[in-house]
């Protein structure tokens, strides 16, 4: 997919107008960014969109977060163990403190 965000007035009003105009080709709006699908249409319309605002429009390429292929089963293992804590209140680095699972400064540190 690509991401498109904006950073002006007018080019956040040229993102609403062409994603209401091509709605089959927006996968998802958040106010000023939107995501279209990796198509060359996708791509016209944000090359477009930078073409016409220059340096207010931004745009990414994203790829599907497999957390299988990314992540180790440490990480994995630790988000689902949190989740499931008797106190909600006890934050990550309580409840990671003294366990197997990963320290967040590490993680921190760690890229994908």
């Amino acid at each position: 997919m690509l991401l498109v965000v904006t950073y002006s007035r007018e080019a956040r009003q040229t993102l609403r107008n062409v994603c209401n105009t091509h709605e089959e080709s927006v996968v998802q709006r958040f106010g000023r960014a939107a995501l279209f699908e990796a198509t060359e249409l996708g791509a016209f319309l944000a090359l477009r969109l930078r073409e016409k605002h220059d340096a207010d429009v931004q745009i990414e390429r994203t790829v599907p977060f497999n957390e299988f292929e990314t992540v180790g089963d440490d990480v994995r293992t630790a988000a689902r163990e949190y989740e499931s804590r008797d106190q909600p209140s006890t934050s990550y680095a309580k409840f990671a403190a003294g366990t197997d699972c990963p320290d967040p400064e590490a993680m921190a540190d760690r890229e994908l």
